[in-house]
């Protein structure tokens, strides 16, 4: 599945252009193109140049310390981190089930971050490059650009995220960066006056929920040509998937489907996915490139994300999102779909779920019990698994007999969507750039193209073996005195 922009070999003298630095998503990447003298595209590649090492430098702490440091991986989507670490290390004290109202604590603290992450991605970060066009003014493409010219829509945006942000203080303790979740469970239960204050916000939140569905709806209907073409690339999907199927962003087991939709791989447990997805280095990029074991790196890579939970599920046991899953299938007929575009509208179907497992969950006693934390056999191994808002999280942990944490890997949402992010650049960038001169609207669209994974690059980039290092000095006059590479 190489793409020939993929390669650089060529005869001709080529230039090279680069988007340094990608705006609008959460850390640090570029977009490097090589054009020949006609302008033709040689090569699009996305790069992730921002090196975090939380991978080594939490081997040697103590294993309760893991849950609360892996969060400082994001500011945006902390808790999945925070669960995910949680859920590997029940393994690890022994909790084979935690709690009723820890699982229902850990509910409630991970839908309110779905809720407040697609309400900041889609309103904050892509309606402007939606509402405006990808060739808009530069300086209207923004979120001050939005709040001037759909004030409504802004403090919507706003609000829905400080609603999601609010369940997560409660939850959590603090908005970013919280400690409710500990290894066997939480460390606090929810009041019954603290549902009572979420429950009478929820109302207004779901009709935003909702309009925010049609809006998307909406815009994809006025422009449906360039919605379903833009970026378009075929792949494998992945994602958890609940009981009997159903969408499930805490739990599950995994499952793929191939760009047709058939299942090619189902029901796996997350403690066993090093049976079925490897790891690919490139040399370009911090970030690692995933692949089904089974299908190898050339055909196995796969996305993750809104767009594949919507369509690898078998339902959605909420009402409204069900409906709206219906309603997006039938829009495209039952078929797969595969643009990059099509993220946004899945995203606000999961916001819209979220917003309703959220009112399931406020009215469930549970929430306010006190059995806490629970724990058991010791064992030296855990992994747990989570569907955070960019798609499916891994942490993978080893703890020695003095609870001293002895490897660590995380395959994080935006790692796991690394080759399809790459494909959609080459796609855009063959669509719209080639043959033509660069100009700052068209090099936004690849930038539109990268926003639609809404990805964290601050998650995903980690290494494997040594940092290439080089270190110079030079004279006060600029003159080189010396050069040593590792």
């Amino acid at each position: 599945m190489t793409s020939p922009l993929e390669t650089s070999s060529t005869d001709k003298p080529t230039r090279r252009i680069a988007i340094e630095q990608v705006s609008r998503v959460e850390g640090h990447g570029k977009v490097t193109l090589l054009l020949d003298a006609e302008g033709h595209v040689h090569q699009a590649r996305l790069h992730i140049v921002e090196f975090r090492g939380f991978e080594r430098f939490i081997q040697g702490r103590p294993y309760w310390e893991v849950p609360v440091m892996v969060q400082r991986l994001c500011g945006i989507c902390p808790v999945s981190h925070h669960l995910a670490a949680s859920k590997a290390l029940d393994v690890v004290v022994g909790a084979k089930q935690v709690t009723a109202t820890a699982e229902k604590v850990r509910r409630l603290m991970h839908y309110g971050q779905m809720l407040q992450s697609h309400a900041l991605h889609f309103f904050h970060l892509a309606s402007p490059d939606l509402l405006f066009g990808f060739d808009s003014e530069v300086s209207r493409r923004n979120i001050v650009g939005v709040a001037a010219a759909y004030p409504e829509l802004a403090k919507q945006g706003v609000l829905l995220r400080k609603f999601g942000q609010e369940i997560i203080r409660i939850t959590a303790g603090k908005r970013v960066h919280g400690t409710g979740s500990v290894p066997g469970g939480v460390n606090k239960s929810v009041s019954r006056e603290e549902r009572k204050e979420l429950l009478a916000a929820l109302p207004q939140v779901l009709e935003w929920a909702r309009s925010g569905v049609e809006l998307v709806k909406a815009l994809h209907g006025k422009n449906r040509a360039l919605y379903e073409s833009f970026g378009l690339f075929r792949s494998t999907l992945l994602s958890l998937v609940g009981e009997q199927g159903r969408l499930e962003f805490y739990d599950g087991t995994l499952r793929a489907r191939d760009a047709d939709g058939k299942i090619i791989l189902d029901g796996v447990a997350p403690k066993d996915f090093r049976a079925h997805i490897e790891e690919e280095i490139k040399p370009w990029s911090y970030m690692k490139f995933p692949y089904l074991t089974s299908l190898g790196p050339e055909r196995g890579w796969y996305k993750v994300g809104p767009l594949a939970r919507v369509q690898n599920c078998d339902f959605i046991h909420t009402p409204l999102a069900e409906a709206q899953r219906q309603a997006f299938r039938d829009a495209h007929g039952g078929a797969v779909v595969h643009a990059p575009l099509a993220y946004h509208w899945a995203r606000l179907i999961e916001l819209l779920h979220a917003a309703e497992v959220v009112g399931e969950l406020l009215v469930d006693d549970d929430l306010s019990g006190t059995e806490l934390v629970v724990t058991g056999e010791r064992t030296g191994e855990g992994v747990g698994c989570i569907e955070a808002p960019r798609g499916t999280l891994i942490h993978h942990y080893r703890v020695d007999a003095q609870d001293l944490v002895t490897m660590c890997n995380l395959i994080v949402s935006t790692t796991h969507n690394n080759q399809a992010m790459n494909e959609a650049v080459r796609a855009v960038a063959r669509e719209y750039l080639d043959g033509h001169e660069p100009t700052e609207p068209l090099l936004n669209h690849l930038e539109v193209a990268i926003r639609a994974f809404d990805p964290c690059l601050s998650c995903a980039t980690h290494a494997l073996g040594q940092m290439p290092l080089q270190v110079e000095v030079r004279s006060p006059t600029g003159a080189l005195l010396g050069r040593l590479v590792r």
